[in-house]
């Protein structure tokens, strides 16, 4: 497959920095893809040559989507939505089936219950906040003053100054917490959440913390990671096409600006998503 563009700097960091899924370098970065299709392999029938496609190829194994041409198991694709362009679809595999996988087949979240989604005008945080949205649910979002209108943009129903106010002094018995952040964070969402709720705590480094007070309160806390899904990829390609999700990219890069890419995910302060776009 050709490969137009790529995203989701914020793993990659990880793993350049720390080998993080991969292993040692040398290695060809990157997941999230979409492109054209070049060659199908025997017994594919699910994609022609031409198709116009978008996934998360191998993750969290190698899949080197920082170049020009990879391979992919076809069952890790899907029709990239028609309404998109390569560049805004390559912002959405990865972010966008964390959010779902997280949100729907994890928690459940139905019309009327409350969801708190911390760093809400961020890569994942900005998805999630439009597909609790189209679930029905009441959203509360943390983001900085200077991103509150972006936020209520998206559909938030409130927007909390993390830097201005304490999100556990304004939120009350949430039914869920949504959480891709590092530090205490996770822990202190626990506060926030009723009684049976669910924290989905989203990052790395909190993989392994266990909050006692949540599991006197019956609170699913448990670490999950995002894997390539076939089937979440049309049901967000759906909500795009309805109109009920859409992709903000920040900034578009070309390769050869890798290291300013990287940067500027490790530096942070932006909404949405960056962007490498590999063929014109």
């Amino acid at each position: 497959m050709s490969n137009s563009t790529d995203t989701s700097l914020s793993l990659n960091t990880a793993a350049r920095e720390l080998g993080l899924y991969i292993g040692e370098p040398p290695f060809t970065l990157g997941w999230d893809v979409s492109g054209v299709v070049e060659a199908v392999g025997i017994g594919v029938t699910r994609f022609r040559v031409g198709d116009e496609v978008f996934g998360m190829p191998r993750f969290p194994h190698r899949a080197g989507a920082h170049a020009e041409y990879l391979t992919a198991p076809a069952r890790d694709l899907a029709f990239k939505p028609a309404s998109l362009s390569h560049v805004e679809a390559a912002a959405l595999p990865l972010t966008g089936l964390t959010a779902w996988q997280a949100l729907v087949p994890r928690a459940g979240v139905r019309k009327g219950q409350k969801v708190l989604i911390h760093a809400a005008a961020g890569g994942i945080g900005h998805l999630a906040v439009q597909i609790a949205k189209s679930l029905g649910a009441y959203v509360i979002g943390t983001a900085s003053a200077g991103n509150r209108e972006f936020v209520l943009g998206l559909g938030a129903d409130e927007a909390v100054d993390y830097r201005g106010e304490d999100f556990t002094a304004v939120v009350r018995d949430a039914d869920v917490v949504f959480s891709t952040l590092g530090g205490d964070v996770a822990a202190r969402s626990v506060s926030v959440l009723r009684d049976g709720g669910t924290l989905l705590k989203m990052h790395y480094s909190t993989r392994d913390a266990v909050f006692p007070d949540a599991v006197a309160r019956g609170i699913d806390t448990r670490f999950q990671l995002v894997e390539p899904d076939a089937a979440g990829l049309g049901a967000l390609a759906d909500l795009v096409e309805r109109g009920l999700l859409r992709v903000h990219v920040a900034r578009e890069f070309d390769l050869e600006e890798f290291a300013a890419a990287h940067a500027l995910m490790e530096a942070g302060g932006f909404a949405g998503k960056l962007v490498f776009r590999l063929v014109e």
